[in-house]
């Protein structure tokens, strides 16, 4: 059974990937990693680099995508595939800045409840029902972190490595995902990450937005289990099997 380590957003816990691991049991031993307290994507590479196994398939969802790339860029030796999910490689745009020092000056002045009813909404692209279903989730998740540990992960993204150079040098097979319903990291997005990336897969969820891992937990195992699937035939392929 392969090791793989899910990474978690901004913001986002185990709550984000909740009904994903038990989806992948017949063909990975999943792990959550989340990053609350960081203020570095260097840092939070580094740390899942300390405690990952000698080799390990990662899945990276928006933020966490970012840490994936870093993770490629420090050691690349020790990953078997790479999936990315509803994420980006650009750097800062100036308008990034001003919009989300205003969600840290909300979680600070009116807590963390006010920010999760700004900052979840937009993010979403279920259903109606869906998303009714799972935001007490994320609501509940989004109010365990506090305003301070929000405000250095928007640093770590303010800060973040300009990852356009990465993609290049990415040799394992690699799955790039968006919801179809994402404006916050669109499909067309991971279209532009493909054409730099060789080995990748370009995958649309139906009926999910940015938060795609809660919002359609079983097309994003799906493509996840493919892209792992994938990944044991090239194993295979390379022992002769």
């Amino acid at each position: 059974m392969q090791p793989l380590i899910l990474l978690c957003g901004l913001l986002c816990d185990e709550t984000i990937w909740a009904d994903v691991p038990s989806r992948l049991a017949s063909v990975a031993n999943a792990h959550v990693m989340s990053f609350a307290g960081f203020s570095s994507i260097t840092d939070m590479a580094r740390q899942v680099l300390a405690a990952a196994p000698p080799r390990f398939a990662l899945a990276g969802h928006s933020m966490g995508g970012r840490v994936a790339l870093e993770v490629w860029r420090l050691a690349p030796q020790r990953v078997t595939a790479l999936a990315l999910l509803n994420t980006g490689v650009h750097p800062p745009r100036e308008s990034e800045y001003d919009n989300r020092g205003l969600l840290v000056r909300l979680a600070r002045r009116q807590g963390m409840a006010a920010l999760a009813d700004e900052w979840l909404p937009p993010m979403m692209g279920a259903s109606p029902d869906r998303v009714a279903q799972v935001m007490p989730a994320l609501k509940a998740m989004v109010q365990r972190a506090t305003a301070e540990s929000f405000a250095r992960q928007i640093n770590a993204l303010l800060q973040r490595p300009d990852a356009r150079s990465v993609l290049p040098s990415i040799t394992v097979p690699t799955l790039l995902l968006s919801g179809a319903n994402d404006t916050w990291s669109s499909l067309s997005q991971h279209a532009d990450m493909q054409r730099s990336v060789p080995h990748s897969k370009l995958v649309e969820i139906a009926g999910a937005g940015h938060m795609s891992p809660i919002e359609r937990p079983d097309a994003v195992a799906r493509a996840l289990k493919g892209w792992l699937s994938g990944v044991d035939s090239s194993s295979a392929a390379a022992r002769g099997g």
